[in-house]
């Protein structure tokens, strides 16, 4: 009996030392991953849009920030937040903010999401905005995106563009019609106007990249 307690405790032991060990990788690998924060100043990409174009925030000379936006062809988060990406771009873009997408799903994990059905799906759409392929996933690690859909408000500065909103597009991606708080338009319309944005960040709510 003494000794079925003694091997019970050291299993027990065991373990916890096994998941503090899984935790610490976990957590470790997390902070490497992390990508950016609001305050950085977020590199530019060049990525292949659905017309066949390269693009590059560089391209945009009189821009006054970005709205990069990572989502995909096969969410039904990213699907139910399309029509409000597009009014985004409309209403964003003659202010010099326009919409940026990024698919950055691997279509050998997600078919739905290759390059030839995102072309299909922003025509269906009539997406206003460009539709880049992160091939190879090499610029979603960069920004820190989870989630499709996730946005990056980036501010244009001299030094370059400053990230100044990371998260969800606002607080109802079942219903446009009851929202609440317009997550993305209320930091957009700060920026614009110099105020302080608030909040910064939100949690994103959507797919896991794949």
């Amino acid at each position: 009996m003494k000794k079925t307690k003694i091997l019970g405790w050291s299993a027990l032991a065991l373990i916890f030392v096994a998941a503090f060990a899984m935790g610490f990788k976990a957590a470790t690998e997390h902070n490497f991953d992390a990508g950016y924060e609001v305050g950085d100043m977020a590199a530019d990409f060049s990525l292949k849009n659905v017309d066949g174009t390269m693009v590059s925030l560089s391209d945009f000379d009189s821009a006054k920030g970005f709205l990069v936006i990572f989502t995909c062809n096969t969410c039904p988060y990213a699907q139910a937040y399309e029509d409000r990406i597009i009014a985004l771009d409309a209403k964003y873009k003659p202010q010099g903010v326009p919409v940026i997408a990024i698919n950055p799903n691997n279509p050998s994990a997600k078919p739905g999401d290759s390059f030839a059905k995102m072309k299909e799906r922003a025509a269906e759409k009539g997406f206003t905005f460009p539709y880049l392929f992160d091939e190879g996933q090499k610029i979603y690690p960069q920004y820190g995106a989870t989630r499709t859909p996730h946005v990056f408000l980036l501010e244009k500065k001299d030094s370059g563009n400053m990230v100044k909103y990371i998260g969800a597009i606002d607080d109802n991606y079942q219903d446009a019609s009851q929202v609440d708080e317009k997550f993305v338009e209320n930091a957009v319309d700060a920026m614009l106007a110099g105020n302080e944005i608030n909040p910064k960040t939100t949690k994103a709510i959507g797919c896991g990249i794949r």
